[in-house]
């Protein structure tokens, strides 16, 4: 069964293949992917790779956590279950009041105690 690692710490050179390379020196790696900015294109700074078998997951975090890649000291680790979508936060909106100045009955304006 694959094992997802996660890559952080990467250059803003490296590229998937490049991820690819690095990680295939230790065992069989299904995919090496670097996690892009979907607005500008660019690296985000980390990126996942699957390796074939547990073992050579766990060899990989042995010898290639800590190391360099393309200039930068990366870390690598076992890629933690996503959350599933992400929750969208809803505000409860409500009128603004005004902060210093009420209405009274008769268009008079008092002061309110806050």
């Amino acid at each position: 069964m694959a094992v997802k690692l996660f890559v952080g710490g990467l250059s803003f050179s490296t590229s998937s293949e490049r991820l690819r390379e690095a990680f295939a020196a230790v065992g069989g790696v299904d995919s090496a992917s670097v996690v892009t900015d979907r607005d500008s294109g660019r690296s985000r700074g980390f990126g996942f790779v699957e390796m074939t078998t547990s073992e050579e997951a766990s060899e990989a975090v042995r010898r290639l956590n800590g190391t360099e890649l393309d200039g930068r000291q990366i870390k690598v680790e076992v890629a933690k279950p996503s959350g599933g979508p992400r929750r969208v936060r809803r505000r409860a909106w409500r009128l603004p009041r005004e902060p210093l100045v009420g209405r009274r009955p008769g268009g008079v304006r008092r002061q309110l105690n806050t």
